[in-house]
């Protein structure tokens, strides 16, 4: 979670990563969700889920549906979500509030069911990912698309019969989750995230 210092109402002053420029919904997301670590299953569920969605579009048009995508799919509740049948299908293809994409909205349902196959050796979806955590130390200090561990996890999830989990979605996950830290040099969140890495217990 971000700090308490954060700082809302947002300042435009603050320098940020260049990718969320001035419009407030990036920089909301920006200054309090993005790269601050995250544990609980039920936001690790919608986070993977929506990175699937984001394929092929802009984060920004995912960002202003997600309230949409909450109440559409249940608030991500996994149980739930896994119980879709082709009825809720095909109410999903009608609701304009969300990216009405047969392919997606199948994989979400799936990787729901998945996601229940998965925690029956797991302890947590949380304790699963986070796994997969890169090596700071080895990270590249030019920006990146991918990385060996979120390659890695792609492929075991793929195995698992997950979809719309690809190499640079999973990594976008990585991002998105906190597991690493790709706020810019100069950007005002990146020692904040790194602060908030340093007291963060990774589910075992």
């Amino acid at each position: 979670m971000p700090p308490a210092d954060a700082p809302l109402p947002l300042d435009p002053s603050l320098p940020r990563c260049h990718w969320c420029g001035t419009l407030e919904d990036y920089c909301r997301y920006h200054d309090t969700e993005w790269g601050y670590p995250v544990a609980d299953d039920r936001r690790l569920f919608e986070k993977l889920c929506l990175e699937g969605f984001q394929s092929g579009l802009s984060w920004l048009t995912i960002l202003r549906k997600r309230e949409a995508f909450r109440s559409a799919f249940a608030g991500f509740d996994v149980e739930k979500v896994a119980r879709f049948g082709e009825r809720d299908v095909e109410r999903l293809l009608g609701d304009a509030g969300i990216v009405r994409h047969r392919g997606k909205i199948e994989a979400a349902i799936n990787n729901a069911r998945r996601a229940l196959e998965l925690l029956e050796t797991e302890s947590s979806l949380a304790a699963y990912l986070w796994r997969y955590e890169p090596d700071p130390a080895k990270r590249p200090v030019e920006p990146v698309t991918t990385c060996p561990e979120a390659i890695a996890l792609s492929k075991d999830l793929k195995k698992r019969g997950w979809s719309f989990v690809g190499p640079t979605t999973m990594y976008s996950l990585m991002q998105a989750m906190g597991m690493v830290n790709d706020h810019q040099q100069g950007c005002w969140a990146r020692e904040a995230v790194a602060r908030e890495r340093a007291v963060f217990t990774v589910p075992r």
